[in-house]
């Protein structure tokens, strides 16, 4: 196919060889297919921000700015400079995310580098070696959901230790392949200490996933997953080891009214944002 003009840099430097084919176009970036030597990858081209859809931005971003620098002021001040970084730290979030949970045990896409506003990293394949199937188009036993969706507790854990939430994750952003689930598109990742949305986004995370896996396994509705973690992660006590059991018994002596409704709003967008993206991916179909 013909070479995309954001590619092109790199195929003059000779990072790519080919384009093979284009694997996806989402709200932030389209994801390209290519060749480096013998290797296929993907090639993930960043959307510039004034073609972004992604909604709420800059609760995502929040905690991200530089502290007491000229960088972080320029971002505050939204200059030609500010705009500039804030994009720079939009695309390298996704590359500092992939290799903190990589190294924390979780599976996703090897990263191996951010040229320009392109990203490149390892292609997830199934048995056959074609592109892994999104979660959203696959069917599974009620034991497999089981199973895979305790693997997906474990690895929302193991990232809120290493300080991040993903704040977007759903069945259109884990891939299966033959050892099972793997976390892609990270660039919205949220630190989980600094940004007063951490806790509503880890649970919408949670939400997300587990109502993904019950239509396999209803059981799984009853589990308190998120509140077990924030729980534990406020103690101090969370840890990538700790066996997480889905109970949790919530405090009712006093009900925030106001962090009830923003997470019922929240909740509405990410449906409303969810059946966009079926629609959107039933129109490529």
């Amino acid at each position: 196919m013909k070479i995309p003009k954001r590619i092109q840099p790199l195929v003059d430097d000779g990072l790519v060889d080919e384009v093979i084919s284009q694997l996806m176009s989402g709200k932030e970036a389209t994801v390209y297919m290519v060749r480096c030597g013998e290797t296929i990858r993907c090639a993930k081209v960043y959307k510039e921000a004034i073609k972004r859809s992604f909604k709420k931005a800059a609760q995502y971003q929040e905690g991200r700015k530089g502290r007491n620098s000229r960088r972080g002021r320029a971002m505050e001040k939204g200059s030609k400079y500010g705009r500039a970084q804030q994009e720079q730290a939009w695309q390298n979030a996704e590359v500092d995310a992939l290799y903190k949970c990589a190294d924390a045990g979780i599976r996703v896409p090897i990263p191996y580098g951010c040229f320009d506003g392109v990203l490149l990293m390892e292609l997830i394949t199934d048995d056959n070696g074609d592109v892994a199937p999104r979660l959203n188009d696959v069917m599974m036993s009620e034991e497999q959901a089981i199973e895979d969706h305790e693997v997906m507790m474990v690895y929302i854990a193991r990232m809120l230790c290493a300080g991040i939430i993903h704040g977007d994750l759903s069945e259109f952003n884990v891939l299966l392949d033959p050892y099972g689930p793997v976390i892609i598109d990270l660039p919205q990742a949220v630190d989980a200490s600094a940004n007063n949305n951490a806790k509503a986004m880890l649970t919408r995370d949670v939400g997300n996933i587990t109502t993904y896996y019950s239509q396999f396994a209803p059981q799984l509705l009853h589990t308190k997953y998120a509140s077990e973690m924030w729980s534990l992660y406020q103690k101090g006590k969370l840890t990538s080891d700790t066996l997480l059991t889905g109970h949790f018994d919530e405090d009712t002596s006093a009900v925030d009214v106001d962090t009830v409704l923003e997470e019922i709003k929240a909740a509405f967008e990410q449906e409303q944002d969810r059946l966009e993206r079926i629609s959107d991916a039933n129109a490529i179909e």
